[in-house]
């Protein structure tokens, strides 16, 4: 063999070496994180494009919930793996630990994305909202890039469309109010796009990208902004109804909704719609880009978003943090290597399942961590016989001023969120710990408020889909303390024992000695202290 033909073949061996290696590269994640989007009240009807390449393409999760029904508490729970009570973020406010200086160092040292990048080799990219209070001056200002991202391009403090300020990469970058070159959802996109576009070939990445639709102020893209016309919101059997036997801050809604309520939950409702075509627009256009660069196939593709809405449920006319299903649901998407296409999974997952679901894509030992959850690859892939849980804890603690608010001064002090009407969203005795259980004999929910009432509300889903009727007061009482004593774990637990066996697993062991007479205790408050 000549000496020219030896080096052809060492060549060769070399481009089989190389290509062989990028064959076994560890998979891709990307992960589109919408803001308030809701799925009970037909959040995911207006994304046509998204259903058609990641729901049709992958599985859908039929019961997903979200560990706090409120932008900040959720997203720490994504990022750390852990409920509320672990991560200690607890509202949107400093006060409550929203990215203070407290999360940046006992949290974010230890977010997956940040094992992802040291541990795990890949790239990772982030872009758009990150936590409501990101970029504050108490909290570093937007010169703060959190450990654990290559690239960074992070808007300050909450959702916006125009006039907003990003961190790119710890330096400001002020957009204005020209659709062509500032509204944020596409500014998103083309950043997203401009990473798969240059980014290294050598490693594998993970793309968080995070939108403000559709959260308030409801801008839609001019394009778009005639769409929906008609639409109204939802008129099912829990609108605009008296929220009898529930918790106090429910009670005081004025029923029935006056004209201009109505006719303002219907204006929003179709503005939000009309802000997730551009995200379905931005789902297209990833999903070629990821194409066209060979990446689609090894590549595992999530959407979800932080927590539900309501629009006119029980006669509150627009928000969150509630405990009931509108708001504490939300859709999940996944397509990706190895997921049969047209799939939907009943089994209960929580957000605190992402974290370690995409270290599990990683390769990377999930039980070195102290991550709450439990990862989804093994329902992803099809696993027979995979032990899952019945039952996912959902906590909140309210907000609320020591004022009374100037515009509804007969309901006293602690209620926030007024509106016009004197329908108040919270208050600071709206704080409430739930176990959504979810089972073959069971689909329940039992809740406790931490008030004065020490109020508790119990649904039987399968015969009330809609939560009207407060059954705590005549479900069996054996039922009500095995839930009661489950709660208590469930908002004592760190870790592995989050994932211990639920009231109606086999695996379940319930000696009423423990309860300690403690039934009917109130739940307890979360604390902003790590």
């Amino acid at each position: 063999m000549s000496r020219a033909a030896g080096r052809a073949g060492a060549l060769a061996l070399l481009v089989l070496a190389v290509l062989s290696r990028a064959g076994a590269r560890k998979p891709n994640v990307v992960l589109i994180l919408t803001d308030d989007q809701d799925v009970c009240l037909g959040g995911m009807t207006p994304l046509k494009k998204t259903n058609a390449l990641i729901a049709e393409k992958g599985i859908t999760f039929s019961n997903a919930y979200v560990p706090s029904a409120l932008c900040c508490p959720s997203r720490a729970s994504i990022l750390t793996g852990k409920y509320p009570h672990n991560h200690h973020v607890v509202n949107n406010t400093l006060e409550g630990n929203c990215s203070r200086k407290s999360w940046q160092k006992i949290q974010e040292p230890y977010t997956f994305t940040a094992i992802l990048k040291s541990m795990c080799g890949y790239q990772t990219f982030f872009a758009g909202k990150y936590l409501n209070e990101y970029g504050a001056e108490d909290a570093g200002g937007i010169g703060h890039v959190p450990p654990g991202w290559s690239f960074w391009y992070a808007l300050e403090k909450n959702s916006k469309y125009y006039n907003y300020t990003l961190s790119v990469n710890g330096k400001a970058r002020k957009h204005g109010e020209n659709y062509s070159v500032d509204y944020l959802t596409d500014v998103l996109a083309n950043m997203s796009l401009d990473f798969l576009e240059y980014k290294s070939n050598f490693e594998p990445f993970f793309m968080m990208i995070a939108t403000p639709a559709p959260h308030s102020p409801w801008i839609s893209a001019p394009q778009y902004k005639k769409i929906f016309q008609n639409v109204s919101a939802p008129r099912n059997s829990n609108f605009n109804i008296h929220g009898k036997n529930k918790h106090w801050l429910i009670r005081q809604a004025k029923t029935p909704m006056t004209n201009s309520s109505i006719q303002f939950l219907d204006d929003a409702f179709r503005k939000r719609w009309q802000t997730l075509l551009s995200v379905d627009d931005l789902i297209e256009n990833l999903v070629k880009k990821l194409e066209f660069h060979g990446e689609l196939d090894n590549t595992y593709i999530f959407y979800t978003s932080d927590n539900g809405f309501h629009t006119g449920q029980f006669s509150l006319p627009i928000d969150k943090r509630q405990l009931y299903e509108f708001d504490i649901k939300v859709p999940l998407l996944v397509r990706g290597p190895g997921i049969k296409p047209n799939q939907t999974n009943q089994m209960l997952v929580s957000n605190i399942d992402l974290g370690p679901t995409i270290l599990d894509i990683a390769g990377y030992d999930i039980n070195k961590t102290q991550m709450d959850g439990m990862s989804l690859l093994p329902l992803l892939r099809g696993d027979k016989n995979v032990t899952w849980r019945s039952d996912a804890l959902v906590e909140y603690q309210g907000e609320g001023h020591n004022s009374s608010d100037p515009t509804c001064p007969a309901l006293g002090p602690g209620v926030t969120h007024c509106f016009p009407d004197c329908v108040c969203e919270d208050a600071y005795n709206n704080t409430y710990a739930c176990v959504r259980t979810l089972s073959a004999s069971w689909d329940l929910q039992y809740c406790e408020f931490d008030d004065r009432e020490v109020f508790v509300e119990v649904y039987n889903l399968t015969a009330d889909p809609h939560q009207l009727d407060n059954i705590a007061k005549t479900i069996d009482q054996e039922i009500l303390e095995k839930m009661n004593y489950r709660l208590m774990m469930l908002q004592s637990c760190s870790g592995a024992s989050c994932r211990t066996p639920g009231v109606f697993d086999r695996g379940y062991r319930f000696d009423p000695r423990l309860m300690f007479n403690n039934h009917g205790s109130p739940a307890r408050r979360l604390s902003t202290q790590s």
